[in-house]
């Protein structure tokens, strides 16, 4: 398997999970209300898994390894897009988390602030799997060798491993705080 085999199991991953969200939106749409438990479920989600851990693999590893490449202008503009939309997703889940937490206080008005984020991101992401899955993975992978290939997917890999003992130490830290 090669690197992108990974990535793209990951993004089957997160295209399902956006699926749910869509339910949720279309919920929150006809009833007027919104699950928070549903809501912060989801945020995690895309914070821990596709953002922290599947765009931390693109951003910590591949994107890494391409600025050692000499890369055409096509696949230097489509990474420095594919960075751009990444912080987009940051800004928007913090959005939706400050939106989440005002309904929850009490305040109905942020109901269209939710519907606003969740609608851009269940937009959002399947155009930015279609580049990366279809364009952006294909068009440099070129650029490694098979060794090379290689020792990244054992990167993810480590990567990976890392990833559940950083959550839950953070799950950790967060509760100790509270007793």
């Amino acid at each position: 398997m090669k690197p992108r085999g990974p990535l793209m199991i990951e993004h089957r991953l997160i295209e399902k999970m956006l699926n749910l969200a869509r339910k949720e939106l279309e919920s929150v749409r006809k009833n007027g209300t919104v699950d928070p438990v549903f809501m912060d479920t989801l945020v995690d989600f895309i914070r821990t898994y596709a953002d922290r851990t599947h765009h931390g693999k693109e951003e910590d590893i591949l994107f890494k390894e391409l600025e050692n490449k000499p890369l055409n202008d096509k696949d230097i503009v489509g990474m420095k897009e594919l960075i751009a939309e990444h912080i987009v997703a940051r800004k928007t889940v913090k959005e939706l988390v400050e939106s989440t937490k005002k309904y929850t206080e009490g305040d109905l008005q942020s109901i269209d602030t939710i519907i606003e984020k969740l609608d851009f991101l269940i937009g959002f992401y399947p155009e930015h799997i279609r580049k990366e899955d279809k364009v952006f993975f294909p068009d440099t992978e070129k650029y490694f060798s098979d060794e090379e290939l290689d020792k990244m997917l054992k990167e993810f890999r480590e990567f990976d491993e890392k990833m559940i003992h950083e959550k839950y130490n953070k799950l950790y830290e967060s509760l100790s705080e509270k007793y």
